[in-house]
């Protein structure tokens, strides 16, 4: 693998940097990330994996960016709104990087797709806003052997996991089904604090890179949770697969998230846009 002029001088810090240098360069330009959601945790993690030169980046998100978005989603600005997300993704990261290349997928990350899409990239990236697709995407995952990266963020706190299928525990094991009830809040209706899905975020991608370079992810089989009223965070193990995991425990139940679809639908229209969930553990 050559680099070219431009990337020499552009990862010149990478380059020097202990644990990356020339050979961790080559495995992040080798490697590849799915990112669902091109939203608030999307877009910080989005900026940080182009910027860092990770070969191939996938982006799956079927909403269009509001005004209301843009309070947090860094990724767009004013003059796209009404673009599709992924679509405006792709611009803001091509004028940032361009020696990567960019996939999009205008759509929403559903069943019917997500295996199969999720089975062409070395790792995914969670930055989705609720929990119905946060389960899609640990079961695809776990059932494709793929690394993913959870984020969520709500109000001022925010959480990050990383499954890491074979190894440890998944999203799953811990929450065990998706939650149901008109009580569960998300963004629109509890808000969240603009600055909190770029820690988040941020944090995704270092975890993505990391694993890229084979370092082991700082969370792999434990939960970050942070707390920006106070700027506490604490770390919970979750050091073991649940034996009652309907995916990856003693005796799992789902084979297919196509013949699983009834768990991921939603009592609204689907949406992959900003990453507003969180649940206390």
């Amino acid at each position: 693998m050559v680099f070219s002029k431009d990337e020499m001088e552009r990862y010149t810090r990478h380059f020097v940097l202990q644990d990356v240098g020339v050979a961790g360069q080559k495995k992040i330009k080798a490697g590849s990330v799915l990112v669902v959601g091109a939203g608030g945790l999307g877009s910080p993690a989005l900026f940080y994996l182009a910027a860092a030169g990770v070969g191939k980046i996938g982006i799956i998100d079927g909403d269009q960016v509001q005004i209301s978005n843009l309070q947090r989603q860094i990724l767009h600005d004013t003059n796209r709104v009404g673009w599709n997300k992924a679509q405006s993704a792709k611009q803001a990261i091509l004028k940032l990087n361009p020696n990567v290349e960019v996939v999009v997928y205008e759509e929403l990350f559903q069943p019917e797709i997500a295996q199969t899409l999720v089975s062409q990239y070395d790792i995914v990236l969670d930055g989705v806003d609720n929990f119905e697709t946060k389960f899609l995407i640990n079961d695809a995952c776990v059932l494709e052997q793929k690394p993913f990266v959870h984020g969520g963020i709500l109000g001022w706190q925010g959480q990050i996991f990383t499954c890491i299928p074979g190894e440890t525990c998944c999203y799953r094991c811990i929450y065990e089904a998706v939650p149901k009830g008109e009580n569960i809040p998300n963004c629109s209706q509890a808000g969240v604090i603009g600055a909190l899905p770029g820690i988040i975020g941020s944090m995704q991608a270092l975890e993505v890179l990391r694993y890229l370079l084979g370092l082991e992810p700082l969370y792999a089989g434990k939960m970050y949770v942070f707390d920006g009223s106070s700027g506490v965070s604490r770390v919970i193990p979750f050091p073991n697969t649940a034996p009652h995991c309907k995916i990856c425990g003693e005796q799992p139940e789902i084979h297919s998230v196509i013949e699983n679809r009834t768990e991921y639908e939603r009592t609204r229209d689907w949406k992959t846009h900003t990453s507003c969930t969180y649940e206390k553990k």
